[in-house]
């Protein structure tokens, strides 16, 4: 049985057709997950999934099924799920049961979905490689002494080792596409605010945003008709409607403009990635795109703008967990001050520790204007860069990554690691929509092409992605049929 190598679309129409059952495809991939060395989960969810599988049949007998009914999923240890543990990859969270569903969760399930498991992450979506996991790491499908990106490494892993058709992600600086890129699948960052953010664990408030990780854009457009939409529970979510954002995927892309920026295809990007990338760009021109040359002159500030904003949320946004309410805490505190000292120095790990003792200094008083402040202003002189280039160009085109995946334990350097999101990172200061699509391979190591639209040009992007991969087969092509 290889329908694993399914997409989601052949996979509904598998199971319509009747030529297996949600229950037997849970079933499939459920062996799959529990024999597979890549670590890509953290809990699999067994028992749920075969309940909810079996009740999935009985609406696609009943004729009532929706288009996603039955089809299984990895879900990011980062959303809350109510009654089962999620600990966004953190010591500081192993005991918490969720009390509640978060929005995405919900809505997953009431659109008669199947979840296989919570996928692992780096702790609390700070990290590049997946290897600030409490829960160890996670291994790369294409070559397992390899990274998978990060902080959705595991929900990458999980797409690209078919242990599950989709799973869900979350990008604060690039962490659903670096490791889709990383890991040959597709992976779509939305617009800021298109997706709602209750009940997904907070690193960074401003920037985090939720979307799928799929095998196609195709599949990508059905989850996240799913995922997006308005949500009151979330003051920072865009009322607006959604659109069905499978109704353009067929539009011809001739005449489309692309902008290659400069500052993309500089020093310290990778010779081989560069030449996949611009022989995607060639494939565009191929198909009737007009490519041209433009600046966003402030990207090379992107990395420092991050690490001052993200760190001063995150030390924020995790003051909560403090080993009073709930989540780890130590054993026999002295008193109220060991208390709170030892429960966060043994629950946080050393990354994690290192970004709110960052967060904590630049928010402090005397520093709060030279660092904070500042960053922000650098973030709007980025986020002008971005709306001067629309007006030149419908799409922005470019590499997610500056290299193939590196080995694991290879990057010691925090700063060398923080490098690993240098072309993703400006679209999350500006809250822009990004993707990642499979373009080619380095050394048998997948290489990802980056599009970054306007706001609220996710079906755009998607038409983009869409469109090359009528052309192409990147998209198709997996580490290996292992079953």
């Amino acid at each position: 049985m290889d329908v694993h190598n399914k997409t989601i679309a052949q996979l509904s129409q598998g199971l319509k057709a009747g030529d297996f059952s949600s229950a037997e495809l849970t079933k499939h991939y459920l062996d799959r997950i529990n024999t597979s060395e890549l670590n890509a989960f953290i809990t699999v969810t067994d028992e749920l999934a075969m309940e909810q599988a079996r009740a999935a049949d009985d609406k696609i007998i009943k004729g009532n099924a929706g288009i996603l009914t039955g089809i299984p999923y990895a879900h990011k240890d980062i959303f809350c799920t109510n009654g089962v543990k999620t600990s966004a990859g953190s010591k500081m969270l192993d005991n918490f049961i969720s009390p509640y569903d978060a929005t995405v969760s919900h809505k997953l399930n009431q659109a008669d979905l199947v979840m296989l498991g919570k996928a692992n992450m780096d702790e609390f979506a700070m990290g590049s490689s997946n290897e600030n996991s409490y829960y160890g790491d996670v291994k790369n499908p294409w070559n397992v002494s390899k990274i998978p990106g990060g902080s959705s490494g595991g929900s990458a892993a999980a797409v690209a080792g078919r242990l599950a058709p989709f799973a869900t992600g979350t990008d604060t600086g690039g962490s659903i596409r670096q490791p889709a890129s990383l890991c040959g699948i597709t992976g779509l960052k939305p617009t800021y605010g298109r997706v709602s953010r209750y009940g997904m664990i907070a690193y960074a408030s401003s920037l985090d945003q939720a979307g799928p990780m799929t095998q196609t854009a195709e599949d990508a457009a059905l989850v996240l008709n799913v995922m997006a939409g308005f949500d009151e529970k979330d003051s920072t979510s865009a009322n607006r409607d959604v659109e069905d954002y499978t109704e353009n995927l067929n539009d011809s892309i001739k005449g489309l403009t692309i902008g290659l920026p400069k500052e993309f295809f500089s020093e310290g990007l990778d010779d081989e990635v560069a030449n996949q990338v611009m022989a995607a760009v060639k494939e565009f021109e191929s198909m009737g795109a007009i490519v041209k040359e433009i600046s966003l002159p402030n990207s090379a500030y992107a990395i420092p703008t991050y690490y001052i904003v993200a760190p001063c949320e995150c030390s924020s946004n995790l003051s909560r967990l403090d080993g009073v309410r709930y989540g780890y805490r130590c054993d026999d505190p002295k008193n109220l001050d060991d208390l709170y000292l030892r429960s966060r120095s043994e629950g946080f790990g050393e990354e994690v520790k290192r970004r709110i003792m960052i967060g904590a200094y630049a928010l402090s008083a005397g520093y709060y204007d030279a660092y904070y402040l500042k960053a922000q202003k650098v973030r709007h002189l980025i986020s002008d860069d971005f709306k001067k280039a629309f007006k030149q160009v419908d799409v922005i085109m470019g590499p997610v990554s500056p290299t193939t995946a590196f080995d694991l334990g290879s990057v010691k350097d925090p700063v060398s690691m923080y490098l690993a999101d240098i072309y993703t990172l400006s679209a999350n200061l500006a809250g822009l929509p990004g993707m990642s699509i499979p373009a080619g391979f380095s050394q048998n190591l997948p290489v990802g092409l980056q599009l970054i639209g306007d706001y609220w040009s996710e079906s755009k992007l998607l038409n983009i992605a869409h469109q090359f991969q009528q052309q192409t087969d990147w998209h198709t092509q997996t580490p290996g049929d292992k079953s």
